[in-house]
């Protein structure tokens, strides 16, 4: 059975919007093939930084010396308990700064939104000479601070409720191994500081409807007990939404699309059991009014046993 840590609890990712890049590492996450074993807890928190200078203004892909370099540094907590072999809970919460190294606007900071799942895997069988699973996977998340969402790309975020649902497939043959999602994001509408905006028509109103978000992600490589090594591929879609218009400053409705290519990596301590150091790099290859942002991430996770059953001397993380 897959057990513990490959992918720190990644909320998510911070998708790939303007002000947020799209972020993966690895612990054990919302959008990995691992499962936490009944009752052990793996908490820890992570560490990632990104910067852009050229972004897509729609499909126009440009610089603005007003901007300079635009980063967004996080650190975040994730916690993942297993309730049983075949249903994980997790949660995450990260604190979000962002900065520009030019012009005259100021970066925010604070704490963003809480994210919560449910990661159930109802099939785990054997097919040729590897094993087959298939998850089903749901998450909500909500913001905890009452952030600016109207102030892209400089946010910390969109400040929406999300309901996202996932189904995802593994196959893992010896210590090689495929993965394959697809996650839909219903967003709520929000509202902003001011009585009217602009996109393609006048809106006298202060509440801003949200499009609704997919995305699917493959990751392949090499897993074992202590090691996990993979190349992750991420295309994400804003189904709805509008471009920015020529030199104006985005918008929260617009037509965010983005696909990223990353790598993760994780090793399991053996000296401290239950131990395990992340780590892992992202660039942003196309996209749609988002910075081509380039990442790096590093976390640190232990693994909790409350089964109060004698511990073995290996950890059962990342094994099938």
């Amino acid at each position: 059975m897959k057990t513990l840590l490959a992918q720190p609890c990644r909320w998510l990712l911070v998708m790939g919007m303007l002000c947020i890049a799209h972020v993966s590492v690895t612990a054990q996450t919302d959008i990995d093939a691992i499962m936490m074993s009944k009752n052990n807890f793996c908490i820890g928190g992570m560490y990632s930084s990104s910067h852009w200078t050229d972004y897509w203004e729609g499909t126009l892909k440009r610089t603005n010396d007003n901007l300079g370099n635009v980063s967004m540094n996080m650190a975040g907590f994730m916690g993942t308990y297993g309730v049983s072999g075949k249903l994980n809970l997790l949660v995450g919460l990260p604190y979000v700064q962002t900065k520009a190294s030019a012009g005259t606007l100021h970066g925010d900071k604070g704490f963003q939104d809480l994210s919560l799942w449910v990661k159930w895997m109802p099939v785990e069988t054997h097919v040729g000479n590897g094993l087959l699973s298939v998850y089903g996977i749901g998450g909500f998340s909500f913001p905890v601070t009452n952030y600016n969402p109207d102030f892209l790309p400089m946010s910390i975020g969109m400040h929406s409720k999300n309901l996202s649902l996932r189904a995802m497939a593994d196959y893992q043959a010896g210590h090689l191994f495929a993965t394959a999602s697809g996650t839909y994001v219903v967003r709520s509408n929000i509202k902003i500081d001011r009585t009217s905006y602009y996109t393609t028509e006048l809106h006298l109103t202060n509440e801003v409807e949200m499009p609704d978000q997919s995305s699917f992600n493959i990751r392949a490589g090499y897993r074992s007990g202590r090691l996990i090594a993979e190349a992750i591929y991420n295309q994400m879609y804003t189904l709805g939404g509008f471009d920015i218009t020529r030199n104006n400053m985005p918008f929260a409705s617009n037509r965010m699309n983005a696909s990223t290519l990353g790598i993760n990596l994780k090793y399991t301590l053996k000296a401290i059991s239950g131990l395990s150091l992340i780590g892992g790099g992202e660039t942003t290859l196309a996209g749609r009014n988002v910075g081509q942002a380039n990442s790096l991430t590093g976390g640190i996770f232990y693994i909790l046993d409350f089964s109060h059953k004698q511990k073995k001397s290996v950890p059962a993380s990342n094994q099938k």
